[in-house]
């Protein structure tokens, strides 16, 4: 399955990926603020870079929920949308496997200013720390031919994305390794109740998406994805 989103699919979803999936995760919960903990925002993110389609994420959690409250013993509340994890790749494959045919594309709905100003911002960030000069290079570059990259969104995303997976390989390199075994462990604690829910590629992608956004709070480096705007 290659979970890839329509074109424009992908620019409907675009502002609105990570913030649906927690309000409809909250709703589904039907306890009021619940605040997603790091494993559960790096869960969205690993969906986010596999294409799963925002509605799949959404059916899910519904059915993880339905499942959960047709059991006549409940042990304890779901505190996390690793729980659900089955559930959306279900749905996703579901989906895949039975996609309408693509109506005319849809405007982009981000504000090109807005994307300047993210960009803009980020690169300010960078220039200053030497070690990421070619990050800030790269980033440089994009923001000089932007009116260019504007016209294919998904494809400045994907050069953002390899930015930034240059910008943690950076990273990784100038954190101990003290750091770099609690940021595993962390992992460890929050992953474990869950492995069994998940296969071998879903836990690549959601351990790459922790780890690397625990190296960006570390070293206090701005997230380029347009989906952090």
């Amino acid at each position: 399955m290659s979970g890839q989103p329509e074109n424009g699919e992908w620019k409907l979803n675009y502002f609105s990926y990570f913030t649906e999936v927690e309000e409809h995760f909250q709703r589904a919960r039907g306890t009021g603020l619940f605040l997603m903990s790091p494993l559960d925002w790096a869960l969205v993110e690993s969906w986010k870079n596999a294409g799963i389609p925002l509605e799949a994420v959404l059916r899910g959690i519904d059915a993880a929920f339905e499942k959960w409250r047709s059991r006549r013993q409940k042990h304890q509340m779901i505190n996390s949308l690793a729980y659900c994890a089955q559930a959306v790749m279900k749905e996703a494959e579901a989906m895949a496997g039975n996609r309408p045919a693509s109506s005319a594309p849809a405007e982009p709905a981000i504000p090109p200013d807005a994307v300047r100003r993210h960009l803009e911002k980020a690169l300010a960030a960078l220039e200053a720390r030497e070690p990421y000069a070619d990050i800030a290079a790269g980033l440089r570059t994009l923001v000089a031919n932007l009116d260019g990259h504007l016209a294919n969104l998904e494809d400045l995303e994907l050069r953002l994305t390899a930015l930034e997976d240059r910008m943690a390989s950076i990273a990784r390199t100038r954190l101990s390794e003290e750091q770099l075994l609690e940021m595993r462990r962390e992992l460890e604690r929050e992953l474990r109740p869950y492995r069994s829910r998940m296969s071998a590629g879903q836990l690549a992608r959601l351990e790459k998406s922790f780890l690397d956004r625990k190296v960006y709070e570390l070293e206090a480096l701005p997230r380029l994805s347009l989906f952090y705007l």
